[in-house]
């Protein structure tokens, strides 16, 4: 069995407007719900043996907020096909760069992280799934678990969606 955690980037800063779009960190709101997603995956064993990074700035700044929060061995890989990426899902990223991962952490952009889980979400609960097509916001992830063993059989509607977690719904803890 396989479980793909999508993570969106935290809010993102955009009052430098000399920054390119790649270079912009995330504001005070990005960081405390970067916090907030951290002591969520600690709470609840949240533990990938994989993260897929996208190289942007605001992604790799929502890593260095959970990694404190993540015990065990991993790897990381930062990735600028995940910022420059062209489909309108991360399937074929996921595909081949999935390896032999159990448990996989993407923590990629919209549209694609949305796309992705909303694509891959075969069943699960209702009113998470609907949630999740209005609006997958910043810092929100998506928990999909598969019944296959290899990542080169992801299809689209082939993951059961476990859980639909925004930031916003969850206490966040002080600076």
């Amino acid at each position: 069995m396989l479980r793909l955690m999508l993570l969106r980037h935290a809010k993102s800063d955009w009052g430098d407007r000399s920054l390119d779009d790649i270079d912009r960190p995330l504001n005070a709101r990005g960081r405390a719900a970067a916090r907030t997603m951290a002591a969520y995956f600690a709470a609840e064993d949240l533990l990938p043996d994989l993260i897929l990074c996208s190289s942007a700035q605001r992604t790799r700044e929502t890593l260095a907020h959970l990694l404190p929060c993540l015990d065990g061995e991993y790897d990381i890989r930062v990735q600028a096909d995940l910022y420059y990426q062209n489909e309108n899902t991360y399937m074929p990223i996921l595909r081949k760069d999935g390896g032999t991962a159990r448990n996989l952490l993407l923590i990629g952009h919209n549209p694609a992280t949305e796309e992705t889980a909303l694509s891959l979400a075969g069943s699960g609960p209702a009113d998470a799934i609907e949630d999740m097509g209005l609006k997958f916001p910043t810092g929100a992830l998506a928990i999909l678990d598969f019944k296959f063993e290899t990542w080169a059989k992801l299809e689209p509607e082939s993951g059961h969606l476990d859980r639909f977690v925004k930031p916003r719904d969850l206490e966040i803890p002080d600076e």
